[in-house]
């Protein structure tokens, strides 16, 4: 009798544990943990992907507090995320975190430099983009960067459709081949083809680059993804060396232009999303956790992964990883 009633106990406890993952709000004092649902999503995305292609590389942007179970530098690294994940990317950590071409306030670098450097000493790659055009600004940005072993990119303009004029070329250029985030010494970040005059320029403006890593949408403007054919030509730089190229994919918000939206989502959303972002026209907060939304992004023929995958690409760069601020936000 007793052997049963602890049996029933471990069986009612695993079930409010899984109810507390599937719910924004969970019952009594068992607090959703944000965070550690993020982790969890990003490493359902990577073993899916890794199923199908083990050297598929996995990219998070932002959301560096995930590295360490209680989210301090000096933590305890979160070793499965990190095991899940082949780098980490940074927006704003020299220049932009206020607005275009100003530097970030020192204090907010200092916050994040630890992170970076325990990100480095887990064998991650890291990547960097700062937003400015100032010369002396894209200098010293590089320069940070280089001087701490990460990958950067100095964007002129936060909406990522061009490919800044200075410098000339890309801050360590090579003729090498390129197959791992260890061997890339830069790379660009493009993802809005909406600068160019068509598809045919924005692609041939990219193939005729020497950038280590290309990182893109799938989809263009129209909402029309690239063939496999495409991505395979961007594979290959000016110089003929190999390039990565990585397909972005935003996770912690939905987004009314992808193919997966539904009209009648504004007047009758399902349970799963949230209200517009304010500074974002058409990206809608998420409840990331919930299946229904998770199966939109990985784990069948249908899913957004899938069909990066399936075009070819190298890896996927995953946006809006800090998405637990907005409901740690709500608490």
């Amino acid at each position: 009798m007793k052997r049963n009633l602890v049996y029933l106990l471990l069986l009612l406890s695993m079930s409010v544990g899984a109810w507390a993952h599937s719910c924004a709000h969970p019952p009594g004092d068992l607090p959703m943990d944000y965070r550690e649902a993020m982790r969890e999503f990003v490493e359902g995305i990577s073993s899916y992907a890794k199923a199908i292609d083990p050297s598929f590389l996995i990219i998070p942007q932002n959301g560096h507090e995930l590295l360490t179970v209680d989210g301090t530098a000096m933590g305890r690294p979160a070793e499965e995320y990190i095991a899940s994940i082949n780098g980490i990317e940074r927006e704003d950590l020299f220049y932009g975190y206020d607005d275009n071409d100003v530097r970030t306030p020192r204090e907010v670098t200092a916050q994040w430099l630890p992170f970076m450097d325990l990100a480095r000493a887990q064998g991650l790659a890291v990547l960097i983009t700062d937003y400015c055009e100032r010369h002396a600004y894209v200098d010293d940005s590089y320069a940070r960067s280089a001087e701490r072993g990460y990958i950067s990119f100095a964007a002129d303009e936060r909406n990522l459709d061009d490919i800044p004029a200075y410098p000339a070329g890309p801050i360590g250029e090579n003729s090498d081949g390129i197959t791992s985030l260890e061997d890339a010494k830069n790379f660009l970040y493009l993802i809005n083809p909406g600068g160019f005059s068509n598809r045919a320029a924005f692609l041939n403006a990219i193939r005729d680059t020497n950038y280590d890593i290309a990182i893109i949408d799938l989809f263009d403007d129209d909402g029309v993804s690239l063939s496999r054919d495409a991505v395979t030509s961007l594979k290959v730089k000016e110089d003929g060396g190999r390039r990565l190229v990585i397909a972005y994919m935003s996770i912690g918000e939905a987004e009314d232009y992808r193919y997966y939206w539904k009209p009648e989502w504004k007047a009758d959303p399902p349970t799963w999303l949230e209200t517009e972002n304010p500074n974002w026209e058409g990206n809608y907060e998420v409840r990331y956790w919930d299946p229904d939304w998770q199966r939109i992004i990985y784990g069948n023929d249908d899913s957004y992964l899938k069909r990066i995958i399936d075009a070819g690409f190298d890896g996927v760069y995953l946006d809006i990883i800090d998405a637990f601020e907005h409901f740690e936000s709500k608490e």
